[in-house]
């Protein structure tokens, strides 16, 4: 007798459910109705084009797109790359030139810090690059570079300003040299002039941040010290001259430099797939010719081709007087493999 009591209660339940859904099922129905009706009187004698412009604004103002949270913690990207190319020519060429091949590493890491107020972003550059022409006993260097940046920064209020502190170093992988001619066998002889951490610069300075992005930021550092390292090797050769080495003094193996700097970059799309990059650093030493001001410009167009193939063009103008008395111009232009991480 108490099952079929139950039963009855579970059966007399459904019904009651299933009656209530079909009603509202009709009254979503009648409001659908409704509101077709109403739209359709009201767009009926308006421009097509005018009424889709409506209607979305409408429809994200009923489902707004959800606000996207700050990420709180540690966050790290980086990008691998290798550019190679190639050049042949047949004893039977013309127009001159020699066969050669060349290739390019990139390493661009980048680990970083955000809570709050608190930024601390982080970045790894390294890139090495030799080329291999016919002919030659020793291959040449196209590319040199191991950057590391670590910049500490505390906005003020709500604005884009910043308190920062920056440590910058910079040096080179492997060792340089100048290529010259031998007169009576006509060889190649190469001359060892630089090395790893010969030189070494070594900033860091405080100073005030402006960071809309971090694609779009200046940091101002008017009080700046920068170190300079080099092997004492290439400072204590016979007539050497004090300065001549990176302005290094004779038999020395560091300079201490005290100054200002300014480091901007802005990173930006160009078209679809191309994004244009561009970094500038200027350094005064106010102990020195404070009016020659040291300049390092770099200019990267990047193509992205796909997941794993894209295109690079990078320009690089460095002035620094303690090195040589006029520009150093870096070219390079490739086609490589991309693996990021």
């Amino acid at each position: 007798m108490r099952k079929i009591v139950v039963f009855i209660f579970l059966y007399f339940l459904l019904i009651k459910a299933f009656g209530q859904e079909k009603k509202e099922v009709k009254q979503l129905d009648s409001i659908q109705v409704r509101l077709e009706r109403s739209l359709d009187s009201l767009l009926q004698n308006t421009p097509k084009e005018l009424n889709v412009i409506v209607l979305k604004k409408l429809l994200n103002k009923l489902n707004p797109k959800p606000v996207k949270k700050p990420h709180i913690g540690w966050k790290s990207f980086g990008k691998f790359s290798f550019f190679f190319n190639q050049s042949a020519f047949n004893y039977d060429w013309q127009g001159g030139g020699t066969s050669n091949v060349a290739g390019n590493l990139a390493l661009n890491y980048e680990i970083n810090y955000k809570k709050n107020s608190l930024t601390w972003d982080n970045k790894i550059l390294a890139d090495y690059g030799l080329t291999f022409l016919k002919g030659e006993n020793f291959a040449r260097k196209t590319n040199d570079r191991l950057e590391l940046n670590s910049r500490l920064g505390q906005r003020i209020a709500e604005s884009y300003w910043n308190y920062s502190l920056f440590v910058n170093f910079r040096s080179q992988f492997a060792k340089g040299y100048s290529f010259s001619k031998d007169p009576d066998t006509d060889e190649t002889i190469r001359t060892e002039e630089t090395h790893f951490f010969s030189p070494a610069f070594l900033q860091i300075g405080p100073g005030l941040l402006w960071k809309k992005s971090d694609n779009l930021n200046i940091n101002i550092a008017p009080v700046t010290s920068r170190m300079i390292f080099v092997d004492d090797q290439f400072t204590t050769t016979p007539d050497y001259v004090d300065g001549d080495y990176f302005g290094v003094d004779a038999g020395k193996s560091s300079r201490f430099e005290f100054g200002g700097s300014l480091a901007a970059y802005a990173k930006f799309p160009i078209i679809k797939n191309i994004t244009m990059e561009q970094i500038l650093n200027l350094y005064s030493n106010y102990i020195e010719d404070p009016y020659n001001i040291d300049i390092d410009y770099t200019l990267n167009i990047n193509l992205i081709v796909n997941k794993y193939i894209s295109g690079s063009f990078a320009f690089q103008a460095i002035y620094d007087d303690n090195a040589t008395s006029g520009f150093q111009i870096r070219e390079v232009l490739g086609l490589g493999l991309n693996y990021e991480f």
